[in-house]
């Protein structure tokens, strides 16, 4: 039985609010200094070769569906402080679906995807969305990077019926069943957190939890979650402080995280700023150091180095080096056919997944391919089976897996299972 928490129902962004975000966003990735200068919104990828609407193609009753192929579209971050996440997610979903154009398409239709770059900004995340909806008329949305990202798109995809799937954040606005346009692949915030607390309070006894996060809807539901967790178990955190995202600005959240004494501290954040807050606080304590899916598992790894030795993270996907797992087997062969350079990862694992996912609902609607029957044909299905892993939906369900595994950086600087926790 699924652990449904509180639904977070959210209201169309007006679109005065949306032009402000879109300036504040410009301003601020201008200004980021040490960061990598923006680039162009178009990302050109072996897959990301569609052609600009024509007025006829405007015209068709099914935007993105052509004889040939199907068009998908991604906003994402390619540039800034979260680009490993995006260009991970990217990878994945390019490796499913050049998977399938190899075995001949879905019925006989190749799928594309059109990528542009938001930078984790909440602004350049709404005009992709609506330059991929308007002028490039793309069938779908897949793979969203991020809270506040995906909050100022799926407004604009819900207003215009386009399917907005599988997107890379557990944030519980996404989980309103009201939202008929959204499907979810991954699990939860609110269940990643919740698996934390009852593993620091159950496995080692740990009471004095403080929390870390980025200050925009992803660290404020991150935050939501880890209290939630705690107030079902008698306990609240000694202390909750938060940094501005897009930056590695922790040092007076750090200051409040270490003067509070915690046993464990954990973290709603991107790689960067995590990174630089485990550093800063093992200056002063050693606490157990927690972080969620989002924070790019493979780039948290190589940021730490050998510091990231006993460093958990809950994942939503299994371990993407496990071969004896028949999905991960799957994607590390379709990995390997599309980049043979391309390392495996979790990101990309769930990148692939979503790819899958697409594909699934594709093949279900058959060759009269529409929106609709695609946003039908998952709910409808009950269960979509990707190589023995179970993704469940229905009419007021639109998450697929509930699955959460923690994991922790060893020694060798490998992530590792783990199923209960144990004092070092």
């Amino acid at each position: 039985m699924k652990k449904r928490m509180q639904r977070l129902v959210s209201h169309l962004i007006s679109p005065l609010v949306m032009t402000a975000g879109l300036m504040l966003a410009t301003f601020g990735m201008a200004c980021q200094s040490g960061q990598d200068a923006p680039e162009p919104n178009d990302v050109g990828r072996k897959l990301n070769t569609p052609h600009p609407a024509t007025t006829q193609e405007e015209g068709r009753e099914n935007p993105g569906v052509f004889d040939d192929h199907v068009l998908f579209g991604q906003s994402a971050a390619f540039t800034g402080p979260a680009r490993e996440l995006g260009k991970a997610m990217r990878l994945g979903i390019e490796a499913a679906f050049h998977e399938a154009n190899q075995d001949g398409g879905v019925h006989g239709r190749e799928l594309k995807l059109k990528a542009l770059d938001d930078g984790y900004e909440t602004g350049f995340a709404a005009s992709n969305t609506e330059r991929l909806i308007e002028n490039e008329r793309v069938f779908a949305l897949i793979g969203a990077v991020g809270t506040p990202t995906s909050r100022a798109a799926y407004p604009l995809a819900q207003a215009a019926g386009v399917p907005f799937l599988a997107p890379f954040t557990g944030a519980e606005f996404l989980r309103d069943p009201e939202l008929n346009n959204v499907l979810n692949v991954r699990a939860s915030y609110y269940q990643e957190t919740d698996e934390m607390v009852a593993r620091l309070t159950e496995d080692l006894g740990i009471t004095r939890v403080a929390v870390l996060y980025q200050e925009d809807s992803f660290g404020l539901n991150g935050l939501e979650g880890t209290r939630l967790a705690l107030e079902r178990r008698g306990l609240k955190p000694v202390a909750a402080s938060h940094y501005p995202r897009n930056t590695r600005a922790v040092r007076g959240a750090v200051f409040k995280i270490t003067a509070a004494n915690p046993e464990a501290v954990i973290l709603i954040g991107a790689y960067k700023p995590v990174v630089k807050t485990i550093e800063l606080v093992r200056r002063e304590l050693n606490p157990v150091f927690m972080t969620v899916s989002f924070v790019g598992s493979n780039a948290l790894a190589n940021e730490l180095g050998p510091e990231g030795a006993g460093v958990y993270v809950t994942q939503v996907v299994p371990l993407p080096y496990d071969e004896n797992i028949p999905v991960v087997a799957r994607y590390q062969n379709a990995l390997s056919g599309f980049d043979p350079q391309a390392e495996a990862g979790f990101v990309s694992l769930e990148g692939y997944l979503a790819g899958r996912f697409a594909v699934a609902g594709l093949k279900a609607c058959g060759a009269d391919l529409s929106r609709e029957c695609l946003l039908h044909a998952v709910r409808d299905a009950g269960v979509i089976e990707i190589d023995g892993m179970q993704l469940k939906y229905g009419p007021d369900d639109n998450q697929g897996s509930d699955a959460v595994f923690l994991t922790v950086i060893g020694m060798d600087g490998q992530y590792h299972g783990v199923e209960k926790l144990k004092r070092p």
